[in-house]
């Protein structure tokens, strides 16, 4: 198959032929169909977060399946999935307490010493996330996959699998946002898009929206927003607290930067709760002062969303189909997997919420 590997940090993927085992007992063969191209995977190929290499990039995605194991009764061949990075054990504590987002148990991966999914002749390949998606083909643990309904375009419903579910996700699981309440989402890329359209979702009265492209604070309204700040203009910290005479009951950092997680944390009430989505490049220090915490202030990570992914997505499904989940809008355009080191500088210039790799 062909496949987008990434064997050097910030050079760009190269489209190789790669080999992909037959699935074990409780493993699921993806043909895939459509692939986001993801800021975390910008992370990955720029050495932000280190990997073992050669990989495959990519984890967003949607197929069908052409191949299960023997032990799978989940899903059979020609059933459309929507694959996730939370791959869960399901028996581990994090799993047993509904907190399935955060296993990370080693029984989801094959032993070191046994064949590797992905290989190229005798070189073995490493799977990205559980998934690598940047391929024709995934070959990954079965619970990794979401069953959907057929009626859903794939190149939508790929978005599903990692952006939205961590934006919307992040907004009614993890911060648990109140009917009536006052949010702020700073960065309006593909993750802050889908925090705003779940904030919309949760009844939220107020949701401002913060950027420095003024073409994606226009995109954010569409998504729900009520305000929209460009914080290449004004302070947005200032700017916030006088909008809601204090602070927003909940923030949301999407970007990855130590400079907005602090802000999001400043621009809260009292009571108020930050939570940071962006993934802070390793070493960074986030500083913040203490008397800052007075008044029950709190700021708090989100791992994709805090998912229940086989229970959300199908549900995150019916709600883009009934109109009241915005994912049309996230795709900025459609490109093949030759050109994935364009989706990948794109992400760069900020101008794009999501390219998606197209398979067929």
């Amino acid at each position: 198959m062909k496949a987008a590997v990434l064997r050097e940090i910030n050079k760009p993927l190269v489209i190789e032929d790669v080999q992909y085992g037959n699935p074990a007992p409780r493993e699921v063969l993806i043909r895939t169909v459509a692939a986001g191209v993801c800021h975390s995977d910008l992370h990955f190929q720029n050495g932000s977060y280190p990997y073992q290499l050669p990989a495959i990039l990519g984890h967003e995605s949607a197929g069908v399946v052409e191949a299960v194991g023997s032990d799978v009764t989940y899903v059979k061949k020609g059933d459309h999935v929507i694959t996730c990075l939370s791959a869960f054990c399901g028996h581990c504590e994090p799993c047993i307490t509904g907190r399935m987002s955060l296993c990370s148990e080693p029984e989801l991966q094959r032993d070191e010493d046994g064949p590797s999914r992905l290989a190229k002749n005798d070189e073995k390949i490493s799977q990205f996330l559980n998934l690598s998606s940047f391929a024709e083909y995934m070959l990954v643990h079965e619970h990794t996959v979401a069953k959907i309904r057929d009626d859903m375009p794939m190149d939508i419903a790929a978005l599903i699998g990692c952006g939205v579910t961590t934006g919307v996700g992040a907004v009614i699981h993890t911060a648990k946002v109140e009917p009536g309440s006052t949010v702020a989402v700073i960065g309006c890329g593909g993750v802050g898009l889908s925090a705003i359209n779940g904030a919309a979702l949760a009844g939220a009265a107020r949701i401002i929206a913060i950027d420095m492209v003024p073409s994606k604070l226009e995109l954010a309204r569409k998504f729900g927003a009520t305000d929209v700040i460009n914080a290449g203009e004004v302070d947005p910290v200032e700017a916030v607290r006088e909008m809601t005479k204090g602070g927003v009951h909940y923030s949301f950092e999407a970007i990855g930067l130590a400079k907005t997680a602090q802000q999001s944390f400043k621009m809260l009430g009292m009571g108020g709760t930050a939570t940071i989505i962006g993934m802070i490049p390793v070493g960074t220090m986030v500083e913040l002062h203490g008397p800052e915490f007075l008044m029950e202030r709190k700021m708090q990570g989100s791992n994709m969303g805090s998912n229940r992914f086989r229970v959300d997505m199908p549900r995150f499904v019916d709600l883009y189909l009934q109109g009241r989940l915005h994912l049309d809008e996230l795709i900025s355009r459609r490109i093949k997997l030759e050109d994935v080191n364009d989706g990948l500088a794109a992400l760069e210039t900020g101008e794009v919420a999501r390219s998606v790799i197209m398979f067929d």
